[in-house]
C-alpha cells in the first residue's frame, strides 16, 4: 500500500509544481527550479499529505503544503551541493544545478525555490482560513530557518572544523535541525491543516527523522553511488563523526530499527487509519537510495 501511495503522490505533487512553474518565462533560474524540483522520493510530500488524510483532507487541498515542502526540500539541496558547502557532483543521479549551470544560477534557483514553497502554502488553496494559512508557514519558516534546518547545517558545517568530533547527543541535535525539522512539519502538516492535536504525529516525525539519517549514515558506508545517486564515503573521507562512526554499523541498524518502532507506536491513536504511515517508518530504513 504505501508504495501505491507514495507513488500516486508524488505524480500529483510533480504535476502540481510543474503546473505553477509552467507559467514562468524560460529563463536559466527557472529551468533551474524545474530541474531541482524533478524527481526525488517525495517523502516529505508523501507525509504532508497521509498526514492530512487521517483527518479526512483530500489531496486537493493538501497538494499545496506538500508541493511546498517538497521546494524548500529543494533549495536546501541545491545550495547544499554548492563548493562552499558540501560540493557535490551528483544528486538524484544527474548533474546538481551548479554544475548544469553555475554557481550564480544555483544560489539564485535555491533562493527562489524557497520563496516559492512560502507562496504555495499561502496559497487561498491550501486553506480557506487565513489564520490556519499563517501558522502553516510561521512553523515552515521555524522548521527551515535559524532553529531548524538552517541550524543544522550551520552546526555541520562548525563540526567540519572543530577541534574534536561531536559526541552522539551533539550528533543527534544537529540532525534534528538539519533532516529532521522538515520531516517533523510534514508530518504535523495534516493535524495543523485539521486543526487537530499535533502530539501523536509529532512524536512519530521526531523518530522517523533521525531514523531517516542514521539510514543515510548507513548509506553512505553500504551504498552504491549508482543507485543512491549521489557520492557515497564521503563523510569517512572528512573524518566526520557519524552514528555509524559512534554506534558501529550494526548498533546504527538497531538504533534506526528501535526509532522505528517508537515511530509506530506514537500513531497508535489512530489504528489501523495510520497503516501506510506505519509502513513509512519501515521504508525509511530499507531503502536503497
Amino acid at each position: 500500500m504505501f508504495a501505491k501511495v507514495l507513488k500516486a503522490d508524488a505524480a500529483r505533487i510533480e504535476a502540481h509544481l510543474t503546473a505553477v512553474l509552467a507559467r514562468d518565462p524560460d529563463l536559466p533560474v527557472v529551468q533551474g527550479m524545474r530541474y531541482a524540483v524533478a524527481g526525488g522520493k517525495r517523502l516529505r510530500g508523501f507525509l504532508v499529505m497521509e498526514s492530512a488524510r487521517l483527518f479526512g483532507i483530500g489531496p486537493e487541498q493538501s497538494v499545496w503544503a506538500a508541493s511546498a515542502i517538497e521546494a524548500i526540500h529543494a533549495y536546501s539541496l541545491v545550495h547544499d551541493d554548492l563548493p562552499c558547502m558540501d560540493d557535490d557532483d551528483l544528486r538524484r543521479g544527474l548533474p546538481t544545478v551548479h554544475r548544469k549551470w553555475d554557481d550564480g544560477t544555483a544560489v539564485l534557483v535555491g533562493d527562489a525555490l524557497q520563496t516559492l514553497g512560502f507562496e504555495l502554502v499561502l496559497d487561498p488553496s491550501s486553506h480557506a482560513d487565513p489564520a490556519v494559512r499563517a501558522g502553516l508557514a510561521h512553523s515552515l519558516a521555524q522548521a527551515s530557518g535559524r532553529s531548524g534546518m538552517v541550524l543544522g547545517q550551520a552546526l555541520d558545517i562548525a563540526a567540519e572544523h572543530a577541534d574534536t568530533p561531536l559526541t552522539l547527543d551533539q550528533i543527534t541535535a544537529l540532525q534534528a535541525g538539519k533532516t529532521g525539522a522538515l520531516i517533523v512539519w510534514s508530518a504535523q502538516a495534516g493535524a495543523r491543516l485539521a486543526q487537530e492535536d499535533l502530539t501523536p504525529l509529532t512524536d512519530y516525525a521526531t523518530a522517523l527523522g533521525l531514523a531517516f539519517q542514521i539510514a543515510d549514515d548507513i548509506l553512505d558506508v553500504e551504498g552504491d553511488e549508482t543507485t543512491v545517486g549521489k557520492a557515497v564515503g564521503k563523510d569517512a573521507d572528512r573524518g566526520k563523526a557519524t552514528f555509524v562512526s559512534l554506534l558501529g554499523l550494526e548498533g546504527a541498524k538497531t538504533r534506526a530499527k528501535d526509532l522505528v518502532s517508537v515511530a509506530c507506536d506514537a500513531l497508535s491513536p489512530f489504528g489501523a487509519r495510520a497503516q501506510t504511515l506505519n509502513e513509512a517508518a519501515q521504508f525509511v530504513i530499507s531503502r536503497d537510495t
